[in-house]
């Protein structure tokens, strides 16, 4: 029968107490009782919407009558984790998401589990839905959360209602400690600032990032208080708002240089974004770094094939990954507190394209 169907009638409570007496009932008795088949019954159990009413309460109806109770045992194995990891991002940086790949496989090299990545998009509507479905189907041991995924407080209350281990990657501390990997991006913004107000700068331009990305924030942060520290501040009319991309780098840097009173240096949030200055300073006929300096943020390859060489701050992003696989593998305890490893700080890279003004 299908669950179309309508259920059989029920027999007599009589006849169904007496025909158990001797033994325990089975799913498979549910099932013969009902006239529905085994994986209906197993739909019921589990809770499952695509069961119609009527028959979802003669199943249970008939569940009381005979005592017939689910195998814990059982269903933990029909519903067993699996050997995977996975990696949930949304993050417009490739060179990001292949370097924190190769992390999280350092630390899952030798335990026998395997990666697993998940694309998506938070501003999508789906975006809850998927995550979810994401981790069930597979049947995760547990996920890795990547900016700006992690910074999602929507998500987390999720993964701990069905059971799904998780880490963090954020650039501040989010949650309690045994599920946080933290980059510290305000020291690497810091920096950048004191790098650049060495120098003798004054007027510098800063480019962000996305807005709903926490780390462009925290690097903001972190130039803002180096500044402070040289006893300047960061001019509104020198900051502008790009998306972690090239071109909105590009753009972001053909308005500011063209301002009035336009930047001696621009601390771009991260390398795309500082390619795209570099474009724009070559568009403007200014000399990098005679007339710009230009600082990014990564340290990804790009920083070394651009010319000038990229003034950058290297972000450990292979290594905080690597931190963030062991750790979801083998879980420090609460009670312990982690030593913050020098490896997995951000750090500037000095090349070319820093200079004290003109």
């Amino acid at each position: 029968m299908t669950d179309g169907e309508k259920p059989a009638e029920p027999k007599g409570e009589k006849s169904l107490r007496d025909e158990f007496v001797d033994r325990r009932p089975t799913i498979n008795d549910v099932a013969r009782l009902t006239g529905v088949s085994k994986k209906t019954v197993s739909r019921v159990i589990n809770k499952s919407p695509a069961v119609k009413e009527n028959t979802r309460e003669e199943i249970l109806r008939v569940m009381h009558e005979i005592g017939y109770a689910p195998d814990p045992q059982a269903r933990g194995l029909a519903f067993r984790r699996s050997f995977l990891i996975g990696m949930i991002y949304d993050n417009p940086n490739p060179q990001y998401v292949v370097n924190m790949q190769q992390g999280l496989l350092d630390g899952m090299r030798g335990t026998g589990f395997e990666l697993v990545v998940h694309p998506c998009d938070r501003a999508s509507e789906t975006f809850l839905v998927d995550v979810r479905n994401f981790v069930e189907r597979q049947k995760l041991y547990g996920v890795i959360l990547t900016p700006s995924v992690s910074e999602d407080e929507r998500v987390p209350p999720i993964l701990r209602q069905i059971g799904c281990e998780f880490i963090r990657i954020a650039s501040v501390s989010l949650d309690e400690p045994e599920h946080m990997i933290v980059s510290h991006d305000h020291l690497g913004g810091a920096a950048a600032g004191r790098h650049l107000a060495g120098l003798g700068h004054t007027r510098i331009g800063f480019i962000s990032g996305r807005d709903s990305f926490r780390s462009s924030h925290e690097r903001r942060r972190g130039l803002e208080e180096a500044l402070v520290e040289r006893g300047l501040t960061l001019d509104e009319d020198l900051v502008a708002s790009g998306a972690y991309t090239f071109e909105s780098g590009f753009e972001c840097a053909l308005d500011l240089l063209q301002r009035p009173k336009s930047p001696t240096a621009i601390f771009a949030a991260n390398d795309e974004m500082a390619a795209g200055v570099l474009q724009a300073a070559r568009t403007l006929d200014i000399r990098v770094p005679d007339a710009l300096s230009v600082v990014g943020y990564d340290n990804f390859q790009l920083a070394e094939r651009l010319w000038p060489r990229l003034t950058t701050v290297h972000t450990p992003t292979r290594e905080i990954g690597r931190r963030a696989s062991t750790k979801l593998i083998n879980p420090v305890p609460a009670v312990e507190v982690e030593r913050e490893d020098p490896r997995a700080l951000p750090s500037l890279v000095i090349r070319d394209t820093t200079a004290p003004p003109i």
